[in-house]
């Protein structure tokens, strides 16, 4: 059983990770669509924008794990979708403070608006990518026959 559950962790991570490819296309691309329709440097609109293009990833997350990644836990109960909910509540506010924060670092360093907005986006989807697997796995998902918190 233990050694079922080492491989467990490494090839969900994995399938997690190709999921996360496909999140990547469409949250870097809707920012850029709308980068493209509405230039700013306007850290409000930045936000905004980012949320958007955040907001739409996490929706087509949710669907391809629960249909690939945590099938065997997810249940589609009211309990996961708002812990689904929270955790990507949190990790959008990672993903805004990293996608800012790096962004702005970026502009001092004299990086070109468009290299620094991906660059930015991508150190910001990096780490709220991280973030949200674990909180995916161990919160959201967890297999309900064993306790994230049990010795």
């Amino acid at each position: 059983m233990a050694k079922k559950e080492q491989k467990k962790g490494p090839f969900q991570f994995m399938q997690f990770s190709v999921i996360g490819l496909t999140n990547a296309g469409v949250d870097i691309g809707t920012l850029n669509l709308l980068l493209l329709l509405f230039p700013t440097d306007e850290r409000g609109l930045l936000a905004l924008f980012n949320t958007i293009a955040y907001s739409l990833a996490v929706a087509n997350s949710y669907f391809w794990n629960v249909m690939i990644t945590f099938r065997n836990s997810a249940e589609g109960s009211r309990r996961q979708r708002l812990m689904f909910i929270l955790q990507g509540i949190v990790s959008l506010g990672v993903n805004n403070i990293v996608f800012l924060g790096a962004n702005q670092l970026l502009e001092w360093a004299g990086i070109p608006r468009w290299l620094r907005y991906n660059a930015a986006k991508g150190c910001a989807m990096f780490l709220s990518f991280t973030a949200s697997f674990f909180m995916i796995k161990f919160f959201v998902f967890q297999d309900t026959d064993r306790k994230f918190f049990r010795k």
